[in-house]
């Protein structure tokens, strides 16, 4: 029987694992994890704004990154705490469709902002005396309004497009709610939603990643022309970054391949972490990697760690 995806009574989440009493300690766990995150990314966020050494186009980027994995975080641990407790692990629609708005919205905001802190990392490097003409107050505002309101047309455009289809099932081969999973239910035509996507790939995604390889192209060919200094300016800028967005890109991968192909040979244990990846690893990765790397930044955490204010 087809069904409105908006008008099922519920969605099971059938990736979970029977744990029995295991569970509460896979609770603690990931309970600490996203305590963790809490407390790192607020951290850097009340560094960043209470600091005026701090008020510069890259810290207010990489603020911007930091209060969206507060957001991308708390689209997905509070029901994952639930669903690891509950014995019968189902979500209303209502939940389900809007987990998928919090995911896919930090998805395209995380994304969009790694481009624009290339972008940045780019003038910073290439044009050093051109960089405060180039990089203003105002075109960083609109810079970051752009990344925000963007995802949110974008991601209202993907549950507008999926909400009408008509389901045939309303099982999730995942511990969380997506996208891609609800289109695979559908019985309904899902040609709009295919042609949207593939747009949606080949003029934004692909689109910033070109710009990405063309500034990191760019910024490598002043490295090895310029100075020992420039060099080491541009590697301790760009390492943070680079391996954020590897580690964000090895993250979306997974998920990638998790939810195209057919996975049941691989250990559901192994797709479970694959899934979460990108969702829990790079919201713990980005304020550790940056607060270790950027040399201001651990300036000012070992200077309130001894109680100074600055």
């Amino acid at each position: 029987m087809m069904v409105n995806s908006t008008q099922v009574p519920y969605f099971a989440l059938s990736a979970y694992l029977d744990t029995g009493v295991f569970k509460y300690l896979y609770f603690m766990i990931l309970m600490c994890l996203y305590i963790l995150i809490m407390c790192a990314n607020l951290l850097l966020i009340v560094i960043i704004c209470m600091n005026r050494s701090l008020h510069e186009p890259m810290y207010i980027f990489l603020c911007s990154l930091f209060v969206n994995e507060l957001y991308g975080s708390t689209g997905l641990f509070p029901m994952l705490l639930v669903q690891i407790l509950s014995d019968i692990h189902t979500v209303s629609p209502f939940f389900c469709f809007l987990q998928i708005y919090c995911v896919h919205f930090y998805g395209s905001v995380e994304f969009f902002t790694i481009g624009v802190m290339s972008y940045d990392r780019y003038l910073a490097i290439c044009y050093p005396l051109q960089y405060n003409t180039r990089m203003t107050s105002r075109k960083v505002a609109i810079l970051t309004a752009f990344v925000w309101l963007y995802s949110v047309l974008s991601t209202v455009v993907i549950l507008s497009l999926s909400a009408p289809l008509q389901l045939c099932g309303n099982t999730i081969q995942k511990v969380y709610c997506d996208n891609y999973s609800i289109v695979k239910l559908a019985c309904s035509d899902t040609t709009v939603n295919n042609i949207y996507g593939l747009v949606y790939i080949f003029t934004v995604i692909v689109s910033l990643i070109i710009l990405i390889l063309y500034t990191y192209m760019r910024i490598l060919k002043v490295c090895f022309s310029g100075s020992k200094q420039t060099r080491q300016k541009a590697v301790s800028t760009c390492t943070p970054h680079l391996a954020s967005l590897l580690n964000f890109s090895f993250g979306c991968f997974f998920e990638i391949v998790q939810s195209r192909f057919d996975m049941s040979s691989v250990p559901i244990m192994l797709r479970i972490f694959l899934s979460l990846y990108w969702l829990t690893c790079q919201p713990l990765f980005n304020p550790v990697m940056y607060g270790l790397n950027m040399s201001k930044i651990r300036i000012i955490c070992k200077s309130l760690s001894f109680g100074k204010i600055i």
